[in-house]
């Protein structure tokens, strides 16, 4: 026989339906009433065999989630417009060995009410299609299919579990509330109590479920847009009409990420001359990204205006000072300018490493001897002097950023790789024929094993060569 849990009162339903008393003066019922006080308005208690525990790890972002260290305690929403404001739990007649779940019911005769006691510890709502849809604001096709008040629900409470509730012979509007939104549905006329449990709780579960796959794919949707914007985002040389070779490799420092703080560029200005820079903003985190980005396109910007050594650098100083986040962030810069010729460069150093000349298969060589300017952002009346230098017939010229010589020169070694190092390494991989591309990937590779594992920092290496 079921047993009724009135809409004001406490009691159990155990496996062998031992009444539990209501509450006393003590528990909070001054007049030994019943009533559970204006903290539980609307609420009740009932213990039913649980065969399945939930356990608060696998709740996720639903709300109500609870610890299972001791018996777990499940609350559900019932919204039905009995006028008696009870909803029947039935017997257990089921015996086991299960841990026994507190579930405590709160009833509400309509939406409005509903949405009163719609709280984040409610696991679950379970909604009678029969209730009557005034309130909803639905219309039209809503109302005409008689789930106007399964919206409503589904609308107030995103994060929740929802259960239809139904009768048997509703089974066609049963299988449209699943469809709608609904976890799950039950029959009315086939309840009991080890079916309404374990209803709820996989109910719970496949809210969760749902939630975690919903934030998985949004997450998926968002790190395919941002690898397209990414990727928008990497230079594209324009060298159409020079006979010179390009080579380039780029890592960021952050993980899944394709852009980091360091940038490069390489254009050819109708006058022939081919321009290249390659730069580093300090760090290495998505605003680190951004500036280095902007950068870049201005250094594009200016030079394809004619801007060349001292007042370009400036200028660029200028747009990192109105475009960082703070006086503390700085870019170092390593601007080249090769004659139409090849044979001849100007060469401008902010801060930045020396590139290596490599010429008629000789050793690798650092360039320039002369000293360059402070990095971009330090200095506010900084100026960068232009060096010329002569490259002759056949040549090649390796820019970098420091990712790549801060790394170690063995695994647990203290010293760093540093410009001499590098230059020793890429005169090693020149003469075990490297060159190009290949020269590239083996010089990031080589200073990768000698770090004895990933270069934590972003890492730009561009390569030109003539002949």
């Amino acid at each position: 026989m079921p047993v009724p849990v009135p809409r004001q009162r406490n009691s159990s339903v155990t496996e062998n339906s031992a009444p539990v008393p209501t509450r006393s003066p003590a528990d909070g019922d001054p007049h030994g009433t019943g009533d559970p006080g204006p903290a539980d308005t609307g609420s009740a208690v009932a213990a039913v065999e649980a065969p399945d525990a939930l356990d608060a790890s696998d709740c996720g972002a639903v709300p109500g989630a609870v610890s299972g260290a001791e018996p777990t305690q499940l609350t559900l929403l019932v919204i039905e417009d009995d006028p008696t404001g009870t909803f029947s739990v039935p017997e257990l007649t089921e015996s086991g060995g299960g841990t026994a779940t507190r579930v405590r019911i709160r009833t509400a005769r309509n939406l409005t009410e509903a949405e009163r006691l719609l709280t984040d510890d409610v696991h679950c709502v379970l909604l009678d299609l029969a209730l009557s849809g005034g309130g909803t604001g639905g219309g039209g096709a809503a109302a005409a299919d008689g789930l106007g008040p399964l919206r409503h629900v589904l609308r107030i409470a995103p994060r929740h579990a929802v259960l239809a509730l139904t009768t048997s012979g509703d089974g066609e509007r049963a299988a449209a509330a699943v469809r709608l939104g609904a976890q799950d549905h039950l029959f009315r006329d086939e309840l009991d109590g080890r079916l309404l449990s374990r209803t709820v709780r996989y109910a719970v579960e496949r809210k969760r479920a749902d939630t975690a796959q919903m934030k998985l794919a949004e997450s998926r949707l968002r790190a395919q847009e941002n690898a397209r914007l990414e990727r928008g985002l990497l230079p594209t040389p324009l060298l159409e009409g020079s006979e010179l070779r390009f080579a380039s490799r780029y890592r960021p420092g952050r993980s899944r990420a394709l852009l980091g703080g360091d940038f490069y560029d390489t254009v050819r200005t109708p006058d022939g001359t081919v321009h290249a820079m390659i730069g580093d903003v300090c760090g290495h985190g998505p605003d680190e990204a951004a500036l280095g980005v902007e950068l870049r396109i201005a250094w594009r910007a200016l030079t394809f205006a004619g801007l060349c050594g001292d007042e370009l650098l400036s200028t660029l100083q200028r747009v990192l000072e109105h475009e960082r986040e703070s006086d503390e962030i700085f870019a170092t810069l390593c601007a080249i300018d090769i004659a139409p010729d090849g044979r001849r460069a100007g060469i401008c150093l902010a801060g930045h490493p020396s590139p290596l000349v490599i010429r008629g298969g000789r050793a690798a060589q650092l360039l320039p001897p002369e000293d360059g300017g402070p990095a971009l952002g330090l200095l506010p009346r900084a100026r960068w002097p232009r060096h010329q230098i002569t490259l002759g017939g056949a040549w090649s010229l390796l820019l970098y950023t420091d990712g790549l010589i801060e790394g170690r020169t063995g695994p647990g070694e203290r010293t760093r790789l540093g410009q001499e190092g590098l230059q020793s390494m890429i005169t090693r991989q020149l003469a075990a024929g490297h060159e190009g591309e290949d020269l590239l990937e083996t010089a990031v590779e080589e200073a990768r094993a000698l770090n004895g594992g990933e270069l934590t920092d972003d890492l730009a290496v561009l390569l030109l060569s003539r002949g």
